[in-house]
């Protein structure tokens, strides 16, 4: 015989599963889920750093990342690595990371990144740090960031 009791110990399960994130490393605000945090660790006296991700927006309505703010670090900006010919550069993105509705972005190596300026310690490698990622619609979000090891191109164990 099903109780209440079963039926709303089901509902508080079912509950818990539907808001839970897609991974014990994904964190959901509003449409965007932000995916594998990473950065990787320090090199020698390194006072700045990278961080990465996926940001995907699961909403017809299109989403821009427009801040980013982490207390390990002085500073912390969007940027975007482009070529100047044959020279790399970082370039501040001022206007934020747009996401399209349905869609999703990579913060990769190489590409567009969160850099962390004026390092307060080393990054370790096995270590984690929060990140807070403000966006124009879904407003402000904290995520923990695994850092990896030095060198590292993606979040997996490479």
């Amino acid at each position: 015989m099903i109780t209440i009791r079963t039926i709303l110990a089901a509902l508080a399960a079912l509950f818990l599963l539907a808001a839970a994130p897609t991974s014990a490393h994904d964190v959901k605000a509003g449409d965007i889920t932000v995916i594998h945090p990473w950065a990787r660790a320090s090199s020698g006296m390194a006072r700045s750093g990278g961080v990465f991700m996926t940001i995907a927006n699961d909403g017809s309505r299109a989403e821009r990342l427009t801040a980013a703010h982490a207390d390990i670090a002085a500073k912390t900006m969007l940027h975007k690595t482009v070529m100047d010919g044959n020279v790399m550069k970082m370039m501040h993105v001022k206007d934020g990371i747009a996401i399209p509705g349905e869609d999703s972005v990579e913060l990769k190596p190489g590409s567009y990144h969160i850099m962390l300026m004026g390092l307060k310690a080393p990054l370790k490698e096995g270590g984690t740090f929060p990140l807070t990622l403000t966006f124009e619609h879904a407003g402000s979000v904290t995520v923990e960031v695994k850092v990896m090891k030095p060198g590292a191109k993606t979040m997996k164990h490479d």
